[in-house]
This record gives structure tokens, sequence and C-alpha cells, in this order.
């Protein structure tokens, strides 16, 4: 299926937009969470709330736009200079570190579009630094933003800024985060005038319709070319961090001509702890799959996602009931669902799907007091991993796949940045999964502590191993260890743990599984 040349310039215009917001929102940001890790996304939707281009950022946080906006709009219209924030999860949002701000673009007195970015912050007032901890409630993981006026027509909302600043660690950096995404929405509204003022608003109306009609065939075409039936597949969470253990993750994936159906109704009930992803990210994780399966070429918009249905169950592990914690739906629930979604495909289409990646993002987060300056710390980064081999290829060693689409910190912005030392940084060994193709290597990262530190551990893949296909090994499940003068002493996937200083922690991440069965066998 071909694009036309005009469709082709008009989908670059808009992305362009994105992508430009994405520079200025990184190269403004004060944390390296953002500005090295990269861990945020732009997006331009249309005046109607659909997800229209989108920057190459993060998946989950790109996937869930959709239902963010539908949920919001209806109830909170926004005029000429409102600027709308919220983090809250049973709102639309991922979970409580990510905040996303939304503002409107008017061309000519009329809605034309709107512009949102979503930015991961390295603390929002949760019960340990980070924000990022093993909890019971949603309210134990920060502060809790429902969709809020950050700016009413054109003024800033300092009292309400400044209220919620005070309840999160390392105000300023926080503030200047915040800052950062809203020279990202300036930056989006210059370029979008400019668009305005070349082609004027009725053409860009007409392209975005055009834009969005051609992807919903393109993906309809997709979906046709794979043999109809239904497919089922589950997996299992390691734990919840409080002992509920192997936590069911089920799918029926039916194909039917251009449509598909993704029911997860029978995986298992929501957890104790943070393990719970409500439906915008599912939606996520399942649209990111259908779309690797679309040539590059292809417009990314919300018009991919009309031909496919998430169906969730209240109270489920991905449908969960307010306040249950989401922290680590968002993370590590997302990157299991991925694997399921592959799972159940893998049957029909067994030359095209790889074996499963790490299937976790190793969420490590910590905090402390800077001896040298007094000042508190907080830190937060994922930790790259094995990817699963694919047909004809093996897989990449210690790199981030699936939804997240972030870096890593290098060891010198991190050892100049906070009282500690990285003593090692390699691949580890043996870990990705035997086949005719291997999987890629997972890595081990140490770090030793010069201070007293809380560290806050979101992991997966620990007990369940990443799986092989056709053949194919399994990648070696990760570890998390305190390293002794006596030796090492494992730790549990999940955990709030407070360490004195010089203490040294190792986190060793899972490798990808194996495709094929080895020809040397």
């Amino acid at each position: 299926m071909s694009i036309s040349l005009e469709l082709t310039i008009f989908n670059k215009l808009f992305a362009a937009v994105a992508e430009e917001m994405g520079i200025v929102l990184r190269r403004s940001a004060f944390s390296p969470n953002i500005k090295e890790r990269r861990d945020y996304s732009c997006a331009v939707c249309t005046g109607a709330g659909e997800l229209l281009a989108q920057a190459a950022h993060i998946p989950v946080h790109l996937g869930a736009l959709p239902r963010t906006l539908a949920r919001v709009l209806p109830e909170f219209p926004l005029k000429p200079g409102d600027v709308l924030l919220l983090n809250d999860p049973y709102w639309g949002g991922t979970h409580l570190p990510d905040l996303t701000v939304l503002a409107p673009v008017y061309a000519e007195e009329r809605l034309a579009f709107y512009l949102v970015n979503r930015a991961h912050h390295a603390d929002v007032g949760g019960s340990t630094p980070g924000s990022m901890p093993l909890a019971r409630s949603l309210e134990e993981e920060g502060v809790v933003i429902p969709p809020t006026f950050l700016f009413k027509e054109g003024r800033l909302q300092e009292d309400l800024l400044s209220s919620l600043i005070a309840r999160m660690r390392v105000p300023a950096e926080r503030r200047g985060d915040l800052q950062a995404q809203m020279a990202a929405l300036n930056r989006g509204q210059e370029r979008l005038g400019d668009l305005v003022a070349r082609y004027g608003p009725d053409k860009l109306l007409d392209m975005s319709r055009a834009l969005l009609a051609y992807s919903e065939r393109a993906m309809g075409e997709l979906l046709a070319s794979i043999p109809d039936g239904s497919y089922t597949f589950e997996d299992y969470l390691d734990d919840d961090g409080y002992g509920h253990r192997d936590l069911a993750l089920r799918l029926t994936l039916t194909i039917a001509g251009n449509r598909a159906l993704l029911d997860f109704r029978e995986s298992g009930d929501q957890a104790e702890g943070g393990v719970n992803a409500v439906p915008p990210v599912v939606d996520a994780a399942c649209y990111y799959v259908f779309l690797t399966l679309l040539a590059e070429e292809y417009p990314i918009n919300q018009g991919c996602f009309r031909p496919l249905r998430v169906l969730t169950r209240p109270g489920s592990l991905l449908d969960p009931f307010y306040p249950a914690p989401v922290a680590a739906g968002n993370v590590e629930t997302s990157q299991r669902l991925v694997d399921v979604v592959l799972g159940a495909l893998a049957p029909a289409l067994p030359e095209v799907i790889p074996a499963a990646s790490q299937g976790t993002m190793n969420n490590l987060a910590f905090g402390g007091i800077d001896p040298d300056t007094g000042q508190e710390f907080t830190y937060y980064e994922t930790i790259a991993g094995g990817m699963g081999a694919r047909p004809g290829r093996v897989g990449l060693d210690g790199v981030h796949t699936h939804m997240t689409n972030t870096r890593n910190t290098p060891v010198e912005v991190l050892e100049h940045d906070y009282p500690l030392v990285v003593e090692r940084y390699a691949f580890r060994e043996n870990s990705g999964g035997a086949g005719r193709f291997a999987g890629g290597r997972g890595v081990i990262r140490d770090f030793r502590f010069l201070t007293p530190v809380s560290v806050s551990l979101l992991c997966d893949r620990r007990v369940h191993a990443p799986y092989g296909l056709q053949g194919g090994g399994p990648g070696a499940p990760g570890e998390n260890a305190l390293l002794t003068g006596k030796g090492e002493e494992r730790l549990p996937g999940k955990i709030n743990l407070p360490l004195p200083g010089g203490s040294r922690l190792s986190i060793r991440t899972p490798g990808g599984g194996g495709w094929g069965e080895d020809d040397q066998d």
C-alpha cells in the first residue's frame, strides 16, 4: 500500500513538530533521567483529540495518549493559553512519575490541534526517594495530580505549582523539568503556527483526516495478511513484592479479516503491590506490537489503532480499581504484555516473531543527602538487558527494548552528579538463550554508594525466564544482590531497602531468549 507524496510531506511536517518539541525538552531539562536517558515523549494531536504524529520516543507514553485525551478533554475544555497538568493513572495517566502537560492550538479562532508531552520525573513525593516504591496504595507512590490547570488563559497558577512541588523531593529540579516541558509546548505552538500560516487551517485539517484514514487502511491490510483464528498465550509476573507469586497474564487474540480483538479478561485479579497496569498502559503495549509489524514508512497515528480492540476485566491486574498502586505496571507489566502478545502471534507468524527480550526494565531508584553539599538528591533509571533473537538474526546485547526507548545514564554523569562509584558495567556473559540464533546478553551494573541511601528496586524476570521460540532456549533470569566482604546476599526483585554508606549493589539483567534449534545439537 503506497503513500502519496503529499501525505508523506505532511506526515513529516507534523512529526517534525513533535521531534523539535523533544529536542527542546531534553536540552532544557535539569534531571539526568530526562536530559541523559531521554525518558520523555512528545506528540501532536488533532482538534478532536486523536493522536496525529509523534516523535520516536517512549512507546508506553505515546500509546497511552489516546485514552488520556478521551478521558480528559470532554470534562476539561481548553481555551487559548490553557495548559492542563496531570499524572493520575485513573484519569488516563500511566504512573505517577510521568507528568503530562496538554495545551490546545487555535488557528483563526478555531481549535485545530492539541500538543502534549509526558516526562518521567525523578521524584514526585513518593514514600521512598525516586517515587518508585514497593507500595500498597497509589498515594504511597507519590503526589496524585488529577487534571489541573497549570496555566489558565496564559496565567501561570503559581500557588498551585508551588504547592505541588513542595511535596516532592529536590523541588528546584522538579520545577526545572516542568519548565522544560512547558518550553517544549511553546516550541510546538510556534511550529504549528508556522504551518497554519503557510498552508491554512483547512488544508491541515484535510491532511490530518487523510493521514488517519491512510494509517487505518494500512493496519487493516496488515491484519488481513495474518491468518484468521484465535491464538492464546499466557505468561506470569514473578510476584507483586508482597508474597503473591506467579501472577497470570492471559490473552486470547482473535484475528478476523482486517480487525483484531485482544481479550485479557482471563488475567489474574489486581495485586496488592504495584504491578497493576491501568488500561491505557495495556493499550500501549498492544499497539506497540502491531506497529512493529508495519513497514517503517507508514505514518504512526491513531488511525493505526482503530482496527485493534483491547478488552480488560475491571478488578484485574490490567484494569485495577482505585487506589491500587500501579508504578510497576507501567514499566514491568507493560513489558510482559509485549511478550504475551508476541507469544500469541508466534504460531500465526512463525518466521516473523522474535523470542522474548528481557521482559523487564530493572527499575532502580535511590536518594539521600550528598555529604559534600548537604543537599538532598534522588535518582531513577531503567537498566538495559538482552534482546530476544529474531528469525535470521541474533539478539542484541545490552539494549533497552520494547516499551522503553530510553538510553543509559553514562557512568561519568552518574559519578559526577551523585555520591557513588559505578564499580562495574559489563555484558553478562552466557545470559542469552541458546539456539540457532542466540539471545542477546544482559548487563551487570554494580554500584558503591558513598553515603547512606534509600534504594527501591522494581524488577521482574527474576524467576520466570524470557522464553525462546521455535526450539530456542530461554534467556537467563535476572539477579539483584548486595556484595559484601563475605560474598553476596541475594535480593528479591521488588524491595525498598535502606543502605549504609559503603554498600555495594549489583543489578544483573536478564538475557533474551534464543530462536530456532541449535544446528550443533
